[in-house]
């Protein structure tokens, strides 16, 4: 059958029946689609059917319904397939199983429904955490092995409209394996105006009015998997992914004016707030301080929960009960945070926001905001806080919040869609430093010091916002001290409270009876960490995949962070090392350099490693490796240490 009269066949459909009927397809002859498994030897699935129909009306309610088919080819899909999960707002969607079976290849069913279902309240995240009202529906199938047929078909009713008349859908034709038939259909009304975004399509979308409807549809086949390359950009921001994206006309204005009118009276400081605040201030000495203090109350005090609160998880309470709970989601915290500077006479305005979501800015939608920080304005623009990250200090910005699109919403209305600011640079900074003496028996004594700053300090911060017990501290010691030399005895423990924002994040140890070289016929051998092999086994997986296909994400190979590591050891007298080639490696994708010298006694290792970021061409993977390459040269397990007689003999 040629592949024109299969699709007609596979697709075909009754456009003249109502809206949100399901339009039919026909099982049987997908199932003949299925495939040889050694034809696709890296992959452990095939889908052989990938088919949503949206239904969408003017007021922004909706049906979903997806239909898949999918071929299980190894048997390391099985577990993620017979044990399903979909999540859904139980407040304004209906979740519907149509149907969920297992099939041979030839049809015949091995199991016609699911063995368990189970449904839950999804738990929230506890770091930075975002509000988002969720249930899961948990399935667990029987029969599922390779060389069977997942069929599943499933309905998402959306009974009450977030936001009236708004609308998004996304639609990845581009799976993470091979798609052997993909439809896509929106049926709308004809005179709704839909925005349509088509990302590297191949195929063209065919549009056909039927009555009072307009229905779009995107039909294609034998979609190709993406075969994963080291160091790629998300699959969806290169130009080898199809998808699309849909929106209802409207603009950002518009749904700024709608949350404003939403928000404006909770953005009103009560008597209550304004004693609260004094108190919470009540021991600052500049306006500044007071500033510091009332974010951190907010941030640390005021506890945040995931729970459904206001309309549609987008209103937020009023400043009274938040207070008199304790508790709050992101707008609420958001909310509380501009009354109480409200109070100290600071202006600043809600920013809804999607956390590492990076939406598209030329469709407006409140779907794509998940997230509420806050605006402050300053002579120079505005300062951006989130305040339900409670470990992040007033001037820094957690990381899935920088560098995004959002929202500056106005009490009156006025909507300023912007960038929230990248971090800087060299805002994340990394510094250890090990200095100590070693003797003539082999043993070490010293100190170590490590200092992180900007994003880098959640880590720490997290690690030690709760002061550890006498236990805990004693294996952090052992931990630290024995990834320095073997042996290492660690002691005098200094630690910083990580809820303190005062506190510089900084610790400290001292190391004690380590035995940091052994002799080795005529010379001692000082044992080093050795940093290249990392570099070689990066620079050998890129070349063991052959040629590139995908561009390569410059922040995906290092940390976006300058790390500075010092060594300092004082040798005894008349000890002197052969001192290794240091190497200065610096490219598109980062710069690395080691340097190794003797002054007077002290042998001086010094490592530094700055991340880059950029997304570049396929064609730079050769320049890829060569740097990392260089950076391998950098192998250094040992250093020889010399005694002084030996070297006049």
């Amino acid at each position: 059958m040629k592949i024109r009269a299969l699709l007609a066949s596979a697709f075909l459909w009754n456009a003249a029946t109502a809206a949100a009927q399901v339009p039919p397809i026909a099982p049987d002859t997908i199932y003949k689609l299925a495939v040889d498994s050694a034809k696709y030897p890296e992959q452990a699935t095939v889908i052989l059917l990938d088919d949503g129909v949206i239904t969408v009306e003017s007021d922004g309610r909706e049906t979903r319904t997806y239909h898949q088919i999918t071929q299980v080819l190894r048997q390391r899909a099985v577990q993620g397939l017979q044990e399903r999960q979909f999540t859904y707002d139980p407040d304004h969607q209906r979740l519907t199983i149509n149907a969920m079976r297992v099939l041979g290849l030839d049809g015949h069913v091995i199991s016609g429904k699911p063995a368990l279902t189970q449904e839950s309240d999804m738990p929230a995240a506890r770091t930075n955490p975002i509000y988002e009202h969720r249930k899961v529906l948990r399935l667990s199938l029987s029969g599922v092995a390779p060389g069977t047929l997942v069929d599943a078909i499933w309905t998402i009713e959306l009974r009450k409209s977030y936001r009236q008349g708004d609308f998004f859908d996304a639609w990845r034709v581009t799976a993470g394996t091979t798609v052997l038939r993909s439809r896509y259909i929106v049926d709308a009304p004809k005179d709704m105006q839909l925005r349509i975004v088509e990302h590297h399509l191949d195929f063209p979308r065919r549009d056909t009015i039927i009555g009072s409807r307009k229905i779009y549809q995107w039909t294609t086949h034998d979609v190709a998997w993406i075969r994963p390359e080291p160091y790629a950009p998300p699959a969806d921001s290169n130009d080898l992914a199809m998808n699309i994206d849909v929106a209802a006309p409207g603009s950002w204005s518009d749904i700024g004016k709608w949350y404003a009118g939403m928000a404006v009276d909770r953005l009103r400081p009560d008597q209550r707030l304004r004693d609260t605040v004094r108190g919470v201030v009540a021991g600052a000495g500049t306006l500044a301080d007071s500033v510091h203090a009332v974010h951190r109350w907010v941030a640390q005090d005021i506890r945040y929960v995931a729970v459904a609160l206001g309309q549609g998880g987008y209103q937020p309470r009023f400043p009274d009960e938040v207070l008199s709970t304790g508790f709050g989601d992101c707008k609420d915290k958001a909310t509380l945070l501009i009354d109480a500077l409200a109070v100290l006479g600071i202006e600043a305005y809600p920013v809804l926001i999607n956390a590492g979501g990076k939406p598209d800015s030329t469709l407006p939608t409140i779907r794509a905001f998940n997230h509420e920080i806050v605006a402050i304005k300053r002579t120079t623009g505005y300062q951006f806080v989130d305040p339900t990250s409670s470990l992040s200090r007033f001037e820094t910005l957690p990381g899935v919040d920088a560098g995004q699109f959002a929202l500056v919403v106005h009490g009156d209305g006025v909507t300023e869609p912007l960038m929230t600011p990248p971090a800087p640079p060299d805002s994340n900074h990394v510094e250890s430093r090990l200095t100590g003496i070693l003797s003539a028996d082999e043993s070490f004594s010293g100190r170590v010091e490590s200092s992180v700053s900007g994003q880098m300090e959640l880590g720490m911060r997290a690690l030690l916002q709760n002061r550890p017990d006498s236990t805990q501290r004693a294996a952090m010691l052992r931990n630290m001290a024995g990834s320095i030399f073997p042996d290492s005895k660690g002691d005098s423990l200094v630690i910083f409270d990580g809820k303190d924002f005062k506190a510089r994040p900084v610790v400290s140890f001292v190391i004690r009876s380590s035995r940091a070289s052994q002799q080795s016929g005529d010379i001692e051998i000082l044992t080093v960490r050795d940093r290249s092999q990392a570099f070689a086994r990066m620079a050998d997986e890129i070349e063991a995949r052959g040629p590139r296909h995908q561009p390569i994400d410059a922040s995906r190979i290092m940390v976006s962070a300058s790390i500075e590591e010092e060594v300092r050891i004082t040798l005894p007298d008349g000890w002197h090392a052969r001192l290794p080639h240091s190497v200065n490696a610096a490219g598109a994708f980062g710069h690395y350099e080691a340097t190794y010298r003797q002054d007077g006694r002290d042998l001086v290792m010094i490592h530094r490693t700055t991340g880059a970021k950029g997304i570049y061409a396929k064609e730079r993977v050769g320049d890829l490796v060569s740097w990392l390459r260089e950076c391998a040269k950098d192998r250094v397990p040992f250093i020889a240490l010399e005694h002084q007689t030996q070297t006049k003999s």
